[in-house]
């Protein structure tokens, strides 16, 4: 679940000027269907917005002159939203995509006014016959994180630098922890809120606060490079998110949590051409290729730790075992996920305490 802060007036106004002239559009066929993507950000180098950005461009490499695809950026998680969608749907596109949950309400309004175009939206929870929720596990990922974590730390103290207190974030915090501990029971996480999704001065000052309590590990659910470039600086480890960036600080980066959204968009564009689309709620991940651990920095985790990634990894793909896989216990030891019991879905989606091992406690 997105809702990123990122927006300025200036920005929005960009948005309103690309509403008023012909939309960015690749170079295909006129009347071939039209697939709309709508970013909250600019798709830069780095973070979520170019994420779901890459997955756009494997749909337009796969498809080919079969669709018309368009890309919107910079639109606010605002009523103002609503008037983009409304946009894109009187121009005829096919499928319309919102890329941040914020967008949800407004999208889902737009749907019911044009009950023949699929509305997809990333992260959300509501449905309708025209309108169905995507999203991907990125849990799975931030797991293996913690393997790795917990052989490369030397103080026993992992940092997490948190957007806001939200299920998708506790889950990440805890699946690190969980991780960590599975191969080093001595592991405790503390974390930090800066909420914000997107806050590069607030998230490198997390970062240093962290380091300075003797976290020598840190993963973030931020959507800038500041954790690991601060990192960097600092001479200890992090992982990127969302997308690879090893680039913003190649010695202190052990891997990246990526997002492979082309995954999905791919198979919902095929569905909906072949007229086959379903309004189920996506919720994809290693076992679809949907998420991985990527880039592993192989000179700083031991070869040991690269195998129990792996082992991981596989486990997780085989689709037999998860993360959320009992007995887990919270952080005063009572057991919360009881052995040979795994969290559903819904479950997952309402988390809202930590597991044992993670330090301080939510925000109220």
């Amino acid at each position: 679940m997105k809702r990123r802060n990122l927006l300025t007036a200036f920005a929005w106004g960009a948005a309103s000027l690309a509403l008023a002239a012909p939309l960015a559009q690749s170079a295909q066929a006129a009347d071939a269907p039209g697939v709309a993507f709508v970013y909250l950000g600019n798709p830069g180098d780095a973070g979520w917005t170019f994420a779901h950005d890459q997955g756009s461009k494997e749909a337009e490499a796969k498809f080919g002159s079969k669709i018309r695809i368009t890309r919107i950026e910079n639109v606010p998680e605002s009523a103002d939203s609503e008037r983009v969608f409304r946009d894109l749907a009187n121009k005829g596109n096919k499928i319309i995509i919102g890329s941040s949950f914020g967008y949800q309400d407004f999208e889902l309004k737009v749907a019911k006014d044009f009950p023949d175009t699929v509305f997809l939206h990333a992260t959300g929870y509501k449905k309708a016959p025209n309108f169905g929720t995507y999203d991907v596990r990125m849990y799975q990922g931030a797991y293996l994180a913690g393997v790795a974590a917990g052989y490369v730390t030397k103080t026993n103290t992992l940092g997490f630098v948190a957007s806001v207190p939200i299920p998708e974030v506790i889950r990440n915090i805890n699946a690190y922890t969980l991780g960590a501990r599975s191969v080093n029971p001595k592991v405790h996480t503390k974390v930090i809120w800066i909420n914000s999704w997107f806050d590069p001065g607030k998230e490198k000052q997390a970062a240093e606060t962290l380091i300075g309590q003797g976290a020598d590990v840190l993963l973030q659910n931020t959507d800038s490079s500041a954790t690991l470039a601060t990192a960097s600086e600092k001479h200890v480890h992090a992982f990127g998110w969302d997308s690879d960036m090893k680039k913003f600080g190649p010695d202190a980066h052990l891997g990246s949590v990526v997002a492979h959204w082309g995954v999905y968009y791919n198979a919902a564009i095929q569905q909906v051409l072949d007229g086959k689309w379903k309004n189920d709620p996506v919720w994809w991940g290693i076992p679809q290729k949907a998420v991985n651990l990527e880039d592993l920095n192989t000179s700083a985790i031991p070869a040991d730790a690269q195998k129990q990634v792996s082992a991981r990894r596989d486990e997780l793909a085989g689709g037999k075992w998860d993360v959320f896989t009992g007995p887990i216990k919270d952080q005063s030891g009572a057991v919360k996920v009881p052995a040979g019991k795994t969290l559903t879905d819904p479950e997952l989606q309402r988390l809202n305490w930590y597991v044992e091992g993670v330090d301080g406690s939510l925000p109220k």
